[in-house]
């Protein structure tokens, strides 16, 4: 059976492909998650950052080996999980997969898939519990004492799709019936710019970034997500575009969304 995505076709029965990220959009703006999904409209978007997917690439490989052992990893221990190991589940792989919408649960009353793909499980085997973890790369300042890196926190308004993220899948996990922690984790690489002399240490052709590890701990709540995905899905019937989001943007989060000005001249012109 044909895929349902990309463009949505309120004619077409096969279940429509919603991806977490698409849930991002819509719940920081219905107007232009509308104009893209179901007029086809494309927004610039920012590159994909290749450093961003080889840190995340080579953490999986890290608790892979130990997936694979089914002990905790050092990192784990060293922050005090040495009860939990790297879940080990035959669909794993095909989870990781967020471009094929590989970690994925239906939403029959609405007819939409929800999925996304994950980074990371850690399994409670005493509990038979697990604990959904994400991958975040970054490089921060330095602390106000010019003596180490700046602690990482879930603070800003961009974050906040960082914990949306991870309660989306906390919430598919639930619907696949998995015992879920509230529980998450972010796994923070962090960059040192500040604090290293260069990255040619030894070899001319071969170049070392030190990275900080930290661990966040996150306490989810997916109890937004299944309104959300109806009113998500009321959106796509809409036959008109509805109004932008009057805040949720800028550093703070208190701009309006950055295409309604933009929309709003083109109207009031009678641009097309």
């Amino acid at each position: 059976m044909a895929r349902h995505r990309g463009k949505f076709n309120s004619d077409n029965p096969v279940p429509y492909e919603v991806s977490r990220y698409q849930i991002e959009s819509f719940t920081k703006c219905p107007a232009c998650f509308w104009m893209n999904r179901v007029k086809g409209i494309k927004f610039p978007g920012m590159p994909g950052f290749l450093l961003n997917t080889a840190t995340d690439t080579l953490l999986k490989k890290d608790f892979d080996h130990y997936r694979e052992l089914q002990q905790p990893h050092p990192f784990m221990i060293e922050n005090g999980l040495d009860h939990l190991v790297p879940f080990q589940h035959e669909d794993f792989e095909q989870w990781t997969k967020s471009l094929q919408l590989g970690f994925r649960t239906e939403h029959p009353s609405t007819n939409l898939i929800i999925g996304g793909g994950l980074d990371d499980v850690w399994h409670d085997r005493a509990n038979d519990q697990l604990f959904i973890v994400d991958y975040k790369s970054t490089a921060s300042r330095a602390n106000e004492d010019k003596t180490a890196l700046a602690e990482i926190t879930l603070e800003g308004a961009y974050k906040k799709g960082y914990k949306r993220q991870m309660e989306i899948y906390q919430w598919i996990m639930r619907q696949n019936e998995f015992n879920v922690s509230d529980t998450a984790y972010f796994v923070y690489v962090n960059g040192d710019q500040h604090f290293e002399d260069g990255m040619l240490k030894n070899e001319v052709d071969h170049a070392v970034m030190r990275f900080d590890v930290q661990l966040i701990e996150y306490q989810g709540d997916d109890t937004w997500v299944e309104e959300t995905i109806v009113e998500l899905k009321d959106c796509l019937d809409q036959d008109h575009c509805p109004d932008h989001a009057n805040s949720g943007f800028g550093p703070k989060g208190d701009k309006q969304c950055e295409y309604a000005t933009l929309f709003d001249g083109m109207r009031d012109n009678n641009l097309r």
